[in-house]
């Protein structure tokens, strides 16, 4: 069983920008992008013209950490100042659940933990102290 914390910064439309100011400050190195129009066509088709070119999800390398990168997720409310979370990741997903499940107690469940096209267990909740995690599950 493995288990990760990552820095995940939401991004308001300028994820984009922000990777390229990240690879030429920090030197970080893109092992990952995808934007929302590289998603499932059954999300794709939902979403405004606008919105595809937006970036569903990067993973950046800086020296031996990795940082994770996207712009909001369209339905979801932005605001100053919240828009850095943690990703939990891990490879089980009962011990996401059970992560899910201890969070959410006093908490806000802002995506319920529930397979998506990238994870088989992912959801998003802040917990009683205003800290918002991500709960991803690598896929087996």
């Amino acid at each position: 069983m493995s288990c990760q914390l990552v820095s995940y910064i939401l991004m308001n439309g300028r994820a984009k920008e922000a990777i390229e100011y990240y690879q030429n400050a920090l030197n970080a190195k893109v092992l990952f992008e995808q934007t929302f129009g590289e998603g499932p066509k059954d999300d794709v088709i939902k979403m405004k013209e606008d919105e595809l070119n937006l970036v569903a999800h990067s993973v950046l390398k800086i020296g031996e950490n990795k940082i994770m990168i996207a712009d909001i997720i369209p339905e979801l409310p932005f605001q100053n100042g919240t828009q850095v979370s943690i990703c939990i990741t891990t490879d089980d997903i009962e011990e996401a659940k059970q992560f899910y499940e201890n969070l959410k107690k006093e908490g806000t469940v802002l995506i319920e933990l529930n397979e998506i096209y990238f994870s088989p267990a992912y959801g998003m909740v802040t917990d009683k102290f205003g800290v918002t995690f991500q709960i991803y599950t690598n896929r087996q």
